[in-house]
């Protein structure tokens, strides 16, 4: 018979090891979702961005680590960045001329002056949305800085495949957007319900 020392011991190991059943069981629920993003004619969406947001309830975001969006040869570089709510954007000058970047989106509001070369601090996106990112200069450069309020996104690759991975399963709201869709139009959204299973979805935008 084990001894009343042994008993307390014994009691935390079969605890621990339930735990660890319980979160393998937990994590093997999780799923990835595929979302294919396509034009009118069938064509993939490289840029398009794809957020899930459940139904249950609220969910949490940390902020990434500082991004930098580049500009060179006149362009800013990448077109699309997907960050999350908290995230500085660094927006670094590499061309030979100065450049005024600017947006008056409602996600952000920002001015930066005449400048080159990288910028003291970077700009902190502190609302969930879409801002559009010009410069005051050169009226053909445009970025889009999409800010996440849900760690459920993903941006679509050169197929136009969009891979959100870790998903409970529920039922969720999915959210696509894509930098070609009219000024006025805040993405397109979806009901979707998630199994134990990976899932794959299709989504065609006019734009």
């Amino acid at each position: 018979m084990l001894s009343a020392n042994e008993l307390p011991n014994l009691r935390r190991i079969a605890f621990g090891l339930l735990s660890a059943i319980a979160f393998m069981g937990g994590a093997a629920q999780a799923s990835t979702v595929r979302v294919s993003v396509t034009d009118a004619e069938g064509k993939p969406l490289p840029q398009a961005v794809v957020m899930l947001y459940p139904k249950s309830g609220k969910v949490q975001v940390q902020p990434m680590a500082p991004v930098e969006v580049s500009q060179k040869d006149r362009r800013f570089r990448p077109q699309v960045t997907l960050i999350t709510v908290g995230t500085s954007v660094v927006f670094s000058n590499f061309d030979t001329v100065k450049h005024h970047v600017y947006s008056f989106s409602k996600a952000k509001t920002f001015e930066l002056k005449l400048y080159s070369g990288v910028p003291d601090k970077g700009v902190e996106f502190d609302k969930p949305g879409v801002a559009i990112v010009g410069c005051n200069i050169h009226d053909a450069m445009a970025s889009w800085i999409v800010v996440a309020d849900t760690p459920l996104h993903a941006q679509a690759d050169a197929a136009g495949v969009a891979r959100v991975d870790d998903v409970e399963p529920g039922d969720y709201r999915m959210w696509v957007w894509h930098p070609g869709l009219p000024a006025l139009t805040d993405g397109v959204s979806s009901l979707i319900s998630v199994g134990p299973s990976d899932l794959a979805q299709s989504v065609q935008l006019t734009l």
